[in-house]
């Protein structure tokens, strides 16, 4: 008798589990950032020796973005998530959580003969490379030879520690 009104209990149970709508991921009604959050934040960029190298000031708007989608650099994004609206946070990245580390692979030589004719070529000079998806990349002048040029393709930013500040203007 027990293992019938045992079963006809699971069935029931098993009836309401079917019948609840599919649930939705927890949202938090403190207005926190998560994952899936669209954000506008402002802030500066700086060297650890204080030197500006970017702020949304000089674009002049907010970065917008959205959480988890990674559109920014990694370190920056998991930074952000908890903040509220009008909250301001310092951070600082090791270059694994910003552009990541100098990769020796990424530099090349290449025949000058490849370079565009209209410029002599110059250390320190940024080409736009272009690759076979149409899209171009930005690779950076590090010497000049007799026949060929060396490009370092990595981040202008890659291998360096990068500080923030950081104000969420807008949570969505």
């Amino acid at each position: 008798m027990a293992k019938k009104a045992d079963k006809k209990e699971a069935k029931q149970e098993e009836k309401k589990e079917q019948a609840k709508p599919a649930e939705q991921p927890q949202q938090k009604s403190d207005g926190s950032i998560r994952q899936g959050s669209k954000v506008k934040v402002d802030y500066t960029g700086t060297f650890d020796d204080g030197k500006v190298f970017d702020a949304s000031a000089q674009h002049g708007q907010p970065l917008e973005f959205e959480v988890g989608a990674k559109m920014i650099i990694p370190g920056f994004e998991k930074a952000v998530v908890g903040m509220k609206k009008g909250e301001e946070k310092n951070i600082h990245l090791e270059p694994c959580d910003a552009y990541g580390d100098i990769n020796p692979e990424a530099v090349k030589k290449i025949p000058k003969e490849h370079l565009p004719k209209e410029q002599e070529p110059q250390a320190g000079m940024i080409l736009l490379v272009n690759l076979p998806n149409g899209m171009q990349f930005p690779a950076r002048i590090i010497e000049i030879g007799d026949k060929d040029v060396t490009i370092d393709l990595n981040h202008p930013l890659a291998g360096k520690c990068l500080n923030f500040k950081i104000k969420v203007v807008e949570v969505s």
